[in-house]
């Protein structure tokens, strides 16, 4: 089933199927994970089975699957790529999240398909075509501003037109610091392809950026390394603008991870949900969470909210791109085989500690814990690390933080939640014996009948309440009873095994018939004659690395096309990154900051700079007109002189022409 004008789609990441199966448990109205191949992370790859098995839980509860195919293909893959997708059609998928347009120009099964992040949907023309092309869902790049969303969602129509799609968003996560699909340096550099889902993620190194006089800005930082996503605050707005699906990011994540950060932004929605009532989920039943999610308590950088609210100078975590937690005490002595805390927060046995020892992060894994009292500052505790050596490094007054707290993990790996669809039962008498009618939420009914020789009960107050309890219950299934009813012409006597098989035989019929008349979202038909790219040329950054790619964008009416960075086409020095993200706003150099100074029409000129790391060296380029930064630099000479990179053997060269052949 699409997503309707008035549902919001929360969207949770899952690495394998079990975490898939605990998202849906925790809230998530659609799944998305990798198949067995070109799913952009090299090693979150699932077996056809385990996406068959998450499938059938999903569809218990109306939740979408939607499997990533969103690797640049070679023309040797593309039939493997084909085949693929037919084998998670055939397992139940909801739909294909993709990258490369040349999958349209393929025998696809007839299953919508959804435009990944690598798309690089900046503008209301992009969005537009991607629709018009037969896109059914498109997630819009993160560095976005709310103001531009509101821009796409108006380019795209009536939002009850036929065809429309649904705008995607992530509101959680990781951040790639490129616009995705912009980035190469990991290509030119060691040879593997982040549109191919093996990035080196060179942006979470430390650098030195110099000056054009040779002034170093920053050293040893990890200047393209951006705090975590999280827009928590802006979901409101957000909804307003015309986001309809509400993408969490982390494939590689873990179990914990998932269950937290689904389980939260279920929380905020349905909070959201209560108070609009003109707004609805996108999925059944109600979830039960036992625990109180915390998005500080699971891996991130720091939090921000990117662009969304505008440009804003601290959205970088250039300390460190690992994960500090929260802050937790200060250190008030140290012993030989231990140290003393002074926090407000309880310690277990376990806990992750780390401290700041110039640029480092510095990880004490708490072996045992002690709580020896409370003072005027607080309470104290007295840790032994399980590494006695990093006692040496500790001195009193240091800032001590906490990012792995064992108890509440221990929660998390435990059942946390509980997700039931509610069920209205109806018992009925007639001369052979009993029926009873399960109706839940959705509308969709089964009835069982038991026979039975009727027989009046002697005590009839009593015999009407045993029925109704052995109704309800309801055990560990599905469902959750929202009203008995008894339509009987008297009490009667059953047997409590009778009612029991009678419920336990409704229950599996409804759950079975819940799967199967599950109704799977259709592919949507493009629009004909076919609708015209917003530009007549591509450049490498368009990553065409097929020939039914370049056919797709030739049909659209691109007269020039040239082949993407992984052809090993572009020798020079060329743009390796192209990010939102500004050094020079950062460090409080960018020209627009200067007194005086209004729009960029000619007197904003902005110097390069240089970006080091090793024996890797990188021009930053600026350009102010779009506020965007270009990491320029060229491929090393025995990766350009090496094969493009290929998952299959290759059966045929892949030829481009900067222009249509006559």
């Amino acid at each position: 089933m699409s997503l309707l004008p008035h549902q919001l789609e929360l969207l949770s990441p899952a690495r394998d199927a079990d975490i898939g199966i605990e998202a849906i448990n925790h809230g998530a109205d659609a799944v998305y994970i990798g198949g067995p191949a070109f799913g952009a992370r090299a090693s979150a790859g699932n077996d056809i089975r385990d996406i068959e098995r998450l499938v059938k839980h999903a569809h218990r509860f109306n939740s979408r699957i939607f499997i990533t195919l969103n690797t640049i293909l070679r023309d040797d893959e593309l039939e493997a790529a084909r085949q693929m997708a037919w084998q998670v059609y055939e397992a139940g998928a909801d739909a294909l999240i993709i990258q490369d347009m040349g999958l349209l120009e393929i025998d696809l099964p007839p299953i919508q398909l959804h435009a990944s992040t690598q798309t690089d949907i900046r503008t209301p023309e992009k969005a537009r075509f991607l629709q018009d092309a037969g896109l059914s869902q498109i997630v819009l790049a993160r560095e976005l501003t709310v103001q531009q969303i509101a821009a796409v969602h108006k380019a795209l129509g009536p939002v009850d037109a036929p065809g429309r799609a649904n705008i995607e968003f992530f509101i959680h996560g990781a951040l790639c610091v490129a616009y995705s699909g912009q980035c190469n340096i990991s290509h030119a550099q060691t040879g593997r392809s982040a549109n191919r889902g093996d990035c080196s993620q060179a942006c979470r190194l430390p650098y030195q950026v110099t000056d054009a006089q040779g002034r170093i800005i920053a050293h040893d930082k990890h200047v393209l390394s951006m705090k975590d996503n999280n827009q928590s605050d802006n979901l409101r707005t957000l909804i307003d603008v015309g986001v309809r699906s509400f993408k969490i990011e982390g494939r590689y994540k873990d179990m914990g991870y998932v269950k937290n950060i689904t389980a939260h932004y279920r929380l905020l929605l349905d909070e959201i949900l209560a108070r609009r009532p003109e707004l609805a989920r996108a999925s059944s039943g109600e979830c039960h969470i036992s625990f109180t999610p915390n998005p500080d308590k699971t891996f991130h950088r720091g939090s921000t909210d990117y662009f969304a609210t505008g440009r804003k100078g601290d959205i970088g975590a250039f300390d460190s791109p690992k994960f500090v937690g929260l802050p937790l005490g200060v250190v008030s002595r140290v012993h030989a085989h231990s140290f003393e805390l002074v926090c407000q927060d309880p310690l277990s046995n376990g806990d992750g500690l780390n401290f700041m020892k110039k640029r480092d992060v510095i990880g004490v894994q708490a072996n045992t814990v002690q709580h020896l009292g409370a003072d005027a500052d607080g309470e104290r505790w007295k840790i032994t690390p399980n590494d006695p050596a990093v006692l040496a490094q500790l001195k009193p007054g240091m800032q001590m933080h906490r990012n792995r707290d064992h108890a509440w993990e221990q929660a998390l790996s435990k059942k946390s939640a509980d997700r039931r669809v509610g069920v209205w039962l109806t018992l009925s008498d007639d001369a052979d014996g009993l029926a009873l009618t399960l109706t839940d939420e959705d509308g969709l009914s089964v009835t069982r009948h038991a026979p039975l020789a009727l027989e009046p009960a002697r005590d009839g107050e009593r015999a009407l309440a045993s029925l109704r309890e052995q109704l309800a219950k309801l055990g560990n299934s599905m469902f959750v009873a929202r009203d008995i009813t008894l339509r009987l012409r008297q009490p009667w006597f059953a047997p409590a095994s009778l009612l029991n098989a009678l419920r336990r035989d409704a229950v599996a019929e409804l759950q079975a018939l819940r799967v199967a008349q599950w109704p799977r979202p259709p592919r949507k038909t493009p629009v004909e004659p076919p609708a015209a790219y917003p530009e007549t040329s591509l450049s490498y950054l368009a990553n065409v690395y097929n020939h039914l790619a370049r056919q797709f964008y030739t049909r659209h009416g691109v007269s020039l096309i040239d082949a993407a960075y992984e052809a090993h086409e572009e020798a020079g020095e060329v743009s390796l990154m192209i990010t939102k993200h500004c050094l020079r706003f950062s460090f409080n150099l960018c020209p627009k900051q200067a007194k005086g100074v209004k729009g960029v029409m000619g007197q904003v000129r902005a110097d390069p700079m240089v970006l080091k790391n090793g024996n890797e060296t990188y021009t930053l380029k600026f350009e102010c007109r779009p506020c965007e930064m270009h990491v320029m630099g060229k491929m090393k000479k025995h990766i350009f002189q090496s094969p493009p990179p290929v998952s299959l053997p290759a059966v045929a060269p892949v030829t481009f022409h900067p222009r249509r052949p006559d």
